[in-house]
């Protein structure tokens, strides 16, 4: 009789506890447990593609994550917060849990980096949801029903909150003042600059301020410094101001002009006489000879 069951499989490789991870988790205080708690949470989220959900719309609390893991309350509760500390998972604002490495356990080691990738825009696109539900799109003509409506708000709220929290509120505030009012397709491709490729939002505040400046009010010009940047492999704040003052430095060299001087070298103070002894001899020969021939003409 064949199983008509599904299974899914944790990939683990033999050095999985040998890992960096898994030394200085297991070194602290109840720290089997807490490898015990992550692999079964590893497991638990396979079905889902590292997505741990009770369902889809009521997230794991701690006591339901007790009851699944059979640890009590307190050590998951800890366990939970080293994990997040670890960067081992990512707790969503609705309460998903997403377990970041889950790509390393899964599929052939060929498009691992493909997958990772992958994973990590999935997630960002669950966090995109809940903090930009409003600004993601234009709103429908009709009204929503009384749920949507709560929903709205709530969606809302927790922007928000979110936004209070983090530097994404600064560069919102920075965009809508200085550039124009910003869109959810806006404000995402300039949170993918740092969350995804890794730019400090303080070079995002850079390019916003150089368009600004330049009268250039627009986004397609915001986008395009920060993509040159990227290019170029200017991620910090550090590196775009030091490329701004060697471009500032030869630009400078390059204006300076020599200017000619009716002041004649040997009165400079670090005058150096590079006349020869020879040289010398002939010019106090030739003023001997114009002394005389004065003599003789005064004469």
């Amino acid at each position: 009789m064949s199983d008509n069951k599904k299974y899914y499989y944790l990939r683990v490789k033999e050095n999985f506890y040998d890992s960096d991870e898994m030394i200085i988790l297991e070194s602290m205080p109840d720290g089997f447990l807490y490898s015990n708690i992550l692999i079964k949470l590893y497991l638990r989220s396979l079905k889902n593609n590292g997505k741990l959900m009770f369902n889809d719309r009521i997230p794991f609390n701690s006591e339901m994550l007790s009851k699944i893991t059979r640890h009590p309350v307190a050590v998951v509760e800890k366990a939970v917060s080293i994990f997040k500390e670890m960067n081992l998972i990512d707790v969503l604002d609705n309460g998903a849990i997403f377990m970041l490495d889950i790509e390393s356990f899964i599929g052939k080691s060929n498009t691992e980096a493909d997958r990772k990738r992958d994973y990590r825009r999935r997630i960002e696109k669950e966090k995109q949801k809940i903090l930009l539900g409003h600004l993601s799109g234009q709103m429908s003509d009709e009204h929503p029903p009384e749920l949507e409506i709560e929903k709205e708000k709530e969606i809302e709220i927790d922007i928000e909150k979110d936004l209070e929290k983090n530097t994404l509120k600064i560069i919102v505030d920075e965009y809508q003042s200085r550039i124009s009012p910003i869109d959810g397709i806006q404000f995402e491709t300039l949170k993918e600059f740092i969350t995804l490729d890794g730019m400090e939002p303080d070079v995002v505040l850079k390019a916003i301020s150089l368009a600004a400046d330049n009268g250039k009010r627009n986004f397609s010009y915001i986008r395009a410094i920060l993509q040159n940047w990227k290019n170029d492999g200017l991620l910090s704040i550090a590196a775009v101001n030091e490329r701004e003052r060697k471009f500032q430095e030869s630009k400078t060299k390059g204006q300076t002009t020599k200017q000619q001087s009716n002041v004649p070298d040997w009165s400079k103070p670090n005058y150096t006489n590079q006349t020869s002894d020879q040289e010398k001899k002939a010019l106090e020969e030739a003023k001997n000879k114009m002394l005389q021939k004065l003599e003789k003409d005064g004469k």
